[in-house]
């Protein structure tokens, strides 16, 4: 069975987000994995100290087939330096993974499938 992991950022973390609805949105995602036979996994980071800690344990957890980096973390301009985090972390911590990217939280799936 492959294997992904789904990086992005804790949506009770972003101001003004209604984390839980979000947070059920991404436990749908989790299932659909499922349902597509893949074993996931999903981490959440916040936005402070512990981001990089959590990163690198869950990247070293299993060897991943594919790590998927969340729009959360890639696409607001003032995390470019956190994306850059996520990348090297993955070349360090994952370095056989594929690196997929999502466009939302709903299509985690097919960014992964793209790369199975």
């Amino acid at each position: 069975m492959s294997s992904v992991l789904v990086l992005g950022i804790d949506p009770h973390a972003v101001p003004g987000m209604d984390g839980d609805v979000i947070r059920a949105a991404l436990e749908q995602e989790l299932t659909r994995f499922g349902d597509h036979a893949i074993d996931a996994s999903m981490v959440l980071i916040s936005l402070d100290e512990s981001a990089e800690s959590t990163m690198v344990t869950a990247l070293s957890e299993r060897a991943w087939d594919v790590v998927v980096i969340g729009g959360g973390i890639r696409k607001p301009e003032p995390l470019l330096p956190l994306f850059e985090q996520v990348v090297n972390l993955v070349r360090q911590h994952a370095p056989r993974a594929a690196i997929a990217f999502n466009t939302s939280g709903g299509d985690s799936i097919e960014a992964a499938e793209r790369w199975l």
